[in-house]
């Protein structure tokens, strides 16, 4: 999708200025042009001397990776020169081995974090490098590529912690189902979150070796869970979503715009436990999958048409699924429905971005991984490392759409370069979910949250928040994917985890107060 470009003349004549004095100064050439592999400045080019940089995100590594990094590395040759040492971690291990690499203090150079995972924690034990020099010096592609808005949102007491990776104001949310099973039992196309539940007793009454529904499971990826998933869609009027302190827990959450944080230990607020029922019974009626909380990807029993219903992230079904799925079954094919209020101005939005990628502090090669996440920022490199090897990997349409071609290669610029400018669009998506993206590219149809802008800083109670979210990871799935007996196991999570919400809640909303005041 694309978002407005943010871009000036007189910007950007001050950032390549400033990227040729520094080249001048630190032997260091930015990226200031378009050319594949090319780091040439106004006065030329120089050859730099040979760097290995390691890079540590999240998933599974495309069957033609090797491939992708060989080219890339040959067009940085006579430039950059850099070598690529690209680590995938499995999305059930990212944030164990994440927390241990920087506990650790192992040599990485670049590194995917988020809000969700451990993105303010990291910050407030220094593991992270600010960019706002770097940025200045060798990232003007990085710095042009994403609109102001973006930036001023997603800084972290003011300063540049890590690049937003993202390309809208407002991420889409949607439930995959089996299009050809919902045709197959003659129900109409799914309108509303009750639908989706009648079509999946359906499938449990009638289509008895497919699981119903398959939320995730996994405490990384608890935002997607049943009970929490539900707080996206449109009858959640009171806008009740997660705190900043906690950015993917309902434990402590905001409500109607207010400014204020809400506690569920505190008191229960009706529509969360009634989300948290809900699950129960599904899991209960055998809907929910009994595996629920062992599977760590909920997109391969998707893949391997075991599953009428999942949750997903981003509007549309992502070509690669869908062709995995009709590998295995031609007739089988996935569609995506939301729930989300679409009328304006009705979903908040705070423009804060949900992947970022940091440069630890203990990296040698600051600039120079700076300098090659402005090379990936160039639109033929960023085409090259999102989409593969062209005419190979995937085909371009137009200036801005593409399809792949095969599976070698597969869409994951979230974890290191995704931007509004450069990215382009699935050509493979129907007009719906095109016009949607285009709905959550415009920051006109949102209103603003007065906490847009607002970082918390967790250093104050950065041991309550390590302490909860262990708690947390033992009871929060099960009850919002309705695994456990919600009275009980609630009144056990009270118990435990408590205290430490109080003491994080009451930093949180001092911090948030100091905020707005100065506003």
């Amino acid at each position: 999708m694309k978002m407005r470009k943010w871009t000036g003349t007189a910007l950007t004549m001050v950032m390549l200025t400033s990227a040729l004095v520094a080249c001048t100064s630190k032997n260091a050439e930015p990226a200031s042009t378009n050319a594949p592999g090319s780091t040439t400045n106004a006065v030329g080019a120089k050859k730099l001397d040979p760097v290995t940089l390691k890079i540590m995100v999240p998933g599974d590594r495309p069957k033609d990776f090797d491939a992708v990094i060989q080219e890339a590395e040959k067009r940085m040759a006579n430039s950059l020169n850099v070598k690529l040492d690209v680590v995938f971690v499995p999305w059930a291990d990212l944030a164990q081995k994440t927390q241990v690499t920087l506990s650790s203090g192992e040599n990485i150079d670049l590194i995917f974090d988020a809000p969700w995972l451990h993105l303010t924690q990291q910050i407030a034990a220094g593991s992270y490098e600010p960019l706002d020099d770097l940025l200045k010096q060798y990232g003007p592609n990085i710095l042009k590529n994403r609109p102001q808005q973006m930036w001023d949102a997603n800084k972290f007491d003011g300063k540049i912690m890590g690049i937003p990776n993202g390309n809208s104001f407002v991420q889409g949310r949607v439930y995959y189902l089996r299009k050809d099973l919902r045709e197959q039992l003659g129900i109409a196309p799914i309108k509303t979150y009750e639908d989706l539940i009648k079509f999946a007793y359906a499938v449990k009454e009638k289509v008895p070796n497919i699981t119903p529904l398959v939320p995730a499971g996994q405490d990384v990826n608890k935002g997607l869970s049943e009970g929490a998933f539900r707080h996206y869609w449109a009858d959640n009027k009171a806008n009740i979503q997660p705190s900043p302190a906690l950015s993917e827990s309902l434990t402590l959450y905001i409500k109607n715009n207010d400014g204020k944080v809400y506690n569920l230990f505190d008191e229960m607020d009706p529509m969360v436990w009634s989300w948290i029922q809900n699950a129960r019974k599904l899991y209960q009626d055998k809907i929910i999958s009994p595996d629920v909380l062992a599977i760590k990807d909920i997109m391969e029993p998707a893949k391997q048409g075991k599953a009428a219903i999942i949750a997903s992230n981003d509007f549309g079904v992502k070509d690669d699924i869908q062709k995995e799925l009709k590998s295995g079954n031609p007739k089988a094919e996935f569609e995506a429905v939301t729930f989300m209020n679409l009328n304006k101005g009705a979903v908040l939005t705070n423009s804060l971005q949900y992947n970022f990628i940091s440069v630890p502090v203990v990296s040698k090669h600051k600039d120079r991984a700076i300098q090659f996440l402005d090379w990936a920022n160039q639109k033929d490199n960023y085409d090259l490392l999102v989409y593969g090897i062209k005419d190979k990997n995937w085909e371009a349409v137009g200036d801005d759409q593409y399809t792949f071609k095969g599976d070698g290669y597969k869409w994951f610029p979230y974890v290191w370069i995704w931007n509004p400018t450069t990215d382009r669009q699935d050509a493979s998506q129907d007009e719906e979910t095109k016009k949607l993206n285009k709905w959550t590219a415009d920051a006109s149809n949102f209103t603003i949250d007065k906490l847009s802008g607002f970082t918390f800083n967790n250093a104050p109670v950065s041991n309550e928040i390590s302490q909860y979210t262990s708690i947390e990871a033992k009871y929060y799935s099960a009850l919002f994917n309705g695994v456990v007996d919600p009275e009980s196991y609630w009144a056990k999570f009270k118990a435990e985890a408590s205290p430490l919400a109080k003491k994080i809640q009451l930093e949180e909303q001092k911090q948030i107060d100091a905020f707005l005041a100065k506003k």
